[in-house]
């Protein structure tokens, strides 16, 4: 019975996680999956991850090869690290959003949390204003105030308007 050497194990963990991870290998995530502690590139698709795991097989075999073992035995932790957590992401493929229409709409719903943040902090420079507004001790600060809150319920006006429009393409996009 013929023993598989480790970096054969590794090849062929890492030939079945690219069969596993072909469909999904261009699909655009919003953010990058993985830290850089495990992962040097920022990717956005499992594809660059694998480049780069591919990219640390061979030059593990490559120190693996020139008897430098400190190193290669650095890089196959971090290689088996990759690999598990390339596995991990693929067993949880179903609840990641990587479709062009899930991409969308993750983009469109990060819009929608940026504008209600936005409406949230305009309703509290209004009503800071407001409150100003009976202290004021000269006519020129009651203007000038009044003034602030007259552009403040036209930016919370046209901050609602895009939140309005945002929620109407979430509901298209979603049925």
């Amino acid at each position: 019975m013929k023993s598989s050497s480790p970096l054969d194990i590794l090849a062929q963990r890492m030939a079945a996680l690219n069969q596993r991870l072909a469909p999904l290998r261009d699909h655009f995530t919003l953010t990058p999956r993985f830290d850089r502690q495990l992962f040097r590139c920022a990717g956005h698709t499992p594809g660059e991850y694998l480049a780069e795991l591919a990219d640390n097989v061979r030059q593990l075999r490559r120190y693996a090869a020139s008897g430098d073992s400190e190193r290669a035995a650095w890089l196959a932790e971090r290689v088996v690290n990759q690999i598990t957590a390339l596995e991990r992401e693929v067993a949880t493929r179903d609840l990641r959003r990587y479709d062009g229409a899930h991409r969308a709409a993750g983009v469109t719903h990060r819009q929608l949390l940026q504008h209600q943040d936005y409406e949230q902090r305009l309703n509290a420079m209004l009503s800071a204003r407001q409150g100003q507004l009976p202290q004021a001790q000269t006519l020129a600060d009651q203007q000038r105030l009044q003034q602030e809150i007259a552009a403040l319920h036209g930016r919370l006006r046209r901050c609602r308007a895009a939140l309005e429009r945002i929620q109407r393409r979430l509901n298209r996009q979603i049925r």
